[in-house]
């Protein structure tokens, strides 16, 4: 019996649940020193000076270093359309440009001793007039990096479409607020170099090989100079997807020092280092007749890059990719750009760039059914694009490869029972009654695994009889050790518990890419499944030899993990008996998968819609009921899939309830600490 669509419990979960995860701060290298930032408390400043003299003769200080200390380059840009007019130093040389920003560190003999001394340096600053809101940051007035001579980073221009012939226009602003992803395990990395002059780092990413990749380059290394490990993740959230300045700064500081050094950030330093996300402004211009059509839209969108311009200045590209959402409108277009201000540089998360999209059309369409007197699900059901005209190209340009928005958006009202809300709102209304009823629906589609490409998957079947899968994805927190395990599996008939999945160390793993934008299954998966099925054939062949058949009469007994010649049953050999004829032949039962997904990418969709009691005269919102209808082709394992919609539906109303990340007009952060920040816990949910 196939194993896809199986509730199989996640493999990994015994192990986190009792002896629980190995994370870099459990990571044991001998004679680790401890690097502690000085951090800038400005948010636009010139350095004046910085006094490390009381400092440095603290106990257990080793060194204190600043930028002229080391010879070291610049920061690299994370992606090659960015701008490199905006250079940032890894420690800030000249001027601050938002707090938290790495000023010196402190390299001492542990932990404490490093944060005592970094509390007694002493950095006199220069204030500048800082740029904090994205109006303040589109009026040029101060520019954070002067030699640009402009505070917009990206722009991807394109021509409001017209609305004339339109019965019905409305217009307005939204924000899609700042917020910190809080993973619970924060940044955390640890370095050293062996005697070869071989790197070896230890660090908490979503994907071992590109920060290799990228260590190498910023070191002048071969890569085959660089081994980094991934060990158990606590969230990445997409925060984690490149590599974290202090993170880059650490093998020049054990270079300096001739010592393997360490670092894990504070959750207030998390709050400010790791990077935040969303923070987009957004206006939009929506039209159509009085029944019902939408003729035309458009989107302007501004996006906060934060003080240096990191992937999320390219964000609003993907906002503009998807700003059309699941509607077939005649005209559409959007105008995006992205601006520095003196704020936390912002970065990939949870859905990066789409999900804004989503939200602008979303509430755009919402309005529109507001002002001509249509229910909200009517208005989308005549708009959406529908089923048969797939492959479908957006008036943007975006194909979309296949979709079923009304039936999701039904599907999600009938569970909801959407015609019973509607009247028990009615009556609510008609009452006053003091605990209002909102409902909230959105059909979304999004882009995944964008850019396409391969992944690396190998099976091996092991002496034992067991199977070996090496993959390039990593998880943290997604389950492809149990989905992995199932895909072989389901192909070879051996049971779960004898495959092992190996990942996360580039010297054991040779290649792999970014466990991100839900390209994982669809690319890496695929290419475990197709290496699990070569495997098999592999294994036809050596049990054709030993059983004297033709390789055309072997089949496999996948219940019981045996090959025989089909109607003989009685004469079958198991995975230990082919493979270890495979091992004396020195031709090994492997296989690696090369399946490569179009660079257009996978559209999955779906609809969400959400049930909040208000309380009018205190404003308090309280989730009621939520309902999840999502489109994901075909389900691996249903367990899996409903721990990502859960996870992601519960940042969804975090943003939407409680979180934001804010500053006061001099660009002090407000929210550092999770007795500010609102983070979202099981009392909400």
């Amino acid at each position: 019996m196939s194993l896809f669509g199986s509730r199989v419990p996640r493999t990994e979960d015994p192990r986190l649940l009792t002896a629980g995860g190995t994370y870099v701060d459990d990571v044991a290298v001998e004679g680790s020193l401890w690097a502690t930032f000085v951090r800038s408390t400005m948010a636009h400043a010139r350095i004046a000076s910085v006094d490390t003299a009381a400092a440095s003769k603290m106990e257990g200080v080793v060194a204190i270093l600043q930028a002229g200390d080391l010879d070291i380059g610049l920061m690299p840009v994370d992606f090659p359309v960015l701008p490199t007019n905006m250079p940032r130093s890894l420690l800030a040389a000249a001027t601050v440009r938002y707090v938290g920003e790495p000023i010196a560190v402190v390299i001492a003999t542990s932990r404490a001793l490093g944060a005592d001394a970094a509390e007694a340096v002493i950095v006199d600053f220069d204030p500048m007039d800082p740029v904090i809101t994205l109006d303040s940051a589109l009026a040029d007035e101060t520019i954070v990096h002067s030699e640009a001579g402009t505070n917009i980073c990206a722009q991807f221009d394109q021509e409001p479409v017209d609305f004339t012939g339109c019965e019905v226009v409305v217009r307005q602003r939204m924000v899609n607020q700042r917020v910190a992803p809080c993973p619970m395990e924060v940044q955390a990395s640890a370095c050293r170099w062996t005697e070869g002059g071989r790197l070896e780092m230890w660090t908490s990413s979503q994907g071992p090989h590109p920060i290799k990749m990228f260590l190498a380059s910023f070191y002048g290394l071969d890569p085959d100079q660089v081994r980094v490990v991934s060990p158990d993740v606590g969230g990445g959230f997409g925060a984690k997807s490149f590599i974290a300045v202090e993170t880059l700064l650490l093998p020049a500081l054990a270079r300096h020092t001739g010592s393997p050094v360490r670092w894990t950030e504070t959750r207030s330093e998390s709050m400010l280092a790791l990077g935040h996300g969303r923070a987009q402004q957004q206006e939009v211009t929506i039209g159509g007749t009085k029944d019902g059509r939408i003729l035309a839209y458009h989107l302007e969108v501004v996006g906060d890059a934060g003080a240096y311009p990191r992937i999320g200045a390219f964000l609003p590209m993907l906002t503009k990719m998807m700003h059309p959402g699941t509607y077939r409108i005649p005209a559409t277009s959007c105008r995006a750009r992205s601006v520095i201000t003196n704020t936390v540089p912002v970065v990939a998360y949870r859905g990066a760039g789409r999900p804004e999209a989503a939200a602008a059309i979303e509430r755009a369409v919402d309005m529109f059914a507001r002002e001509i007197g249509m229910d909200p699900a009517d208005v989308r059901r005549r708009n959406f694009v529908p089923p048969d005209v797939f492959p479908y190209a957006t008036s943007g340009g975006t194909v979309y490869d296949s979709g079923q928005y009304e039936r999701a958006m039904d599907l999600a009202l009938d569970a909801a029972g959407y015609d019973r809300l509607r009247a028990e709102q009615a009556e609510r209304r008609e009452r006053r009654d003091r605990f209002q009823l909102g409902i909230g629906m959105a059909v979304y589609v999004e882009v995944t695994a964008l850019q396409g490409g391969g992944e690396y998957g190998r099976v091996l079947i092991t002496e034992d009889g067991g199977a070996e899968v090496m993959t390039g994805t990593f998880p943290h927190g997604q389950g492809h050790a149990t989905a992995w395990a199932m895909l072989v599996s389901d192909e070879t008939g051996i049971p779960m518990e004898n495959i092992t999945v190996v990942y996360g160390d580039t010297d054991v793993v040779p290649m792999g890419g970014l466990t991100g934008g839900s390209r994982s299954a669809q690319i890496g998966g695929t290419n475990v499944w197709l290496a699990a099925r070569d495997v098999v054939e592999q294994a036809r062949r050596v049990a054709a030899d030993l059983l004297e058949a033709a390789e055309a009469d072997i089949v496999l007994d996948k219940e019981h993990g045996r090959l025989h010649v089909a109607g003989t049953p009685s004469r079958s050999l198991g995975w230990v008996d082919v493979a270890a004829r495979a091992q004396a032949a020195a031709t090994p039962l492997s296989a690696v998968g090369d399946f490569q997904l179009s660079p257009s990418g996978s559209y999955p969709s779906g609809a969400h819609l959400a049930v909040v009691e208000v309380d009018v005269e205190t404003g308090q919102s309280k989730l009621v009921r939520f309902v999840a209808v999502d489109d994901a082709g075909r389900i691996l394992n249903p367990l899996l899939a409903e721990g990502q919609v859960h996870g992601g539906v519960a940042q969804g109303v975090a943003q939407a309830l409680l979180e934001e990340f804010s500053y006061d007009p001099d660009g002090n952060p407000l929210t550092t600490n999770f007795a500010d920040y609102a983070i979202i816990s099981a009392t909400e949910l």
